[in-house]
């Protein structure tokens, strides 16, 4: 575990250049959480998917591999740079990460990823996800956002992996109900990835660290 301080200038070096950088007023990392960027004016979300589609390209393995390694701040931006990238070698340890759910939010990054990867391999990831997590009424994690990705996977691979959380009176239902605010299913990952593929698609795209 590496956290940011003057002892890890590798760290904080990458941290400048990838967490930290935006088009706006607030660091990429409070973009991307609770893909919050998706609620802003077209105007404000189409630079920041740009410079974030750029910096996606950019950025290297190693410098990923540091990210994951820090706190959720760090591995929230990793994860979402794989999945702008499509960087499928990472799948196992995005899927180790979110299974062990050390951090807050940093999940949400790797079930985005996972539902760009959009495998079955993915796929699997986020059952044992859920099969762990949703018998833990406790824990409000990232139970929402990796049914939402598998619901994803499911239209792509036509493979119903979902249902069996769903089914009434399952496991979904159980844990949903146990929360404060009980929420549906929603796929509302479909529209991230949409935005994820529109934005690499293109190249003319801003510097990652603008």
């Amino acid at each position: 575990m590496r956290f940011p301080r003057a002892s890890d200038p590798e760290l904080l070096d990458v941290i400048d250049r990838y967490v930290k950088p935006t088009t706006q007023e607030v660091g990429r990392y409070l973009h991307l959480l609770h893909a919050n960027f998706s609620r802003d004016e077209e105007s404000e979300r189409t630079p920041f998917l740009q410079s974030l589609s750029a910096a996606a390209r950019k950025i290297t393995d190693e410098e990923l591999e540091i990210l994951l390694e820090s706190e959720w701040r760090s591995r929230l931006t990793a994860a979402w740079l794989i999945g702008f990238d499509r960087r499928e070698h990472f799948r196992d340890i995005l899927g180790d990460l979110l299974l062990a759910s050390q951090f807050c939010f940093s999940g949400q990054g790797y079930c985005f990823a996972l539902a760009q990867f959009g495998t079955e391999e993915d796929a699997l990831h986020l059952t044992a996800y859920l099969d762990r997590y949703l018998q833990r009424p406790d824990c409000q994690y990232d139970q929402h956002w990796a049914i939402s990705a598998l619901l994803h996977i499911d239209s792509r691979t036509g493979i119903e992996h979902a249902a069996r959380f769903l089914a009434p009176g399952g496991l979904w239902d159980q844990w949903n109900e146990a929360q404060f605010r009980p929420l549906a299913p929603s796929q509302f990952i479909d529209e991230l990835c949409a935005l994820a593929d529109q934005h690499t698609s293109t190249n003319d795209t801003p510097e990652a660290t603008e």
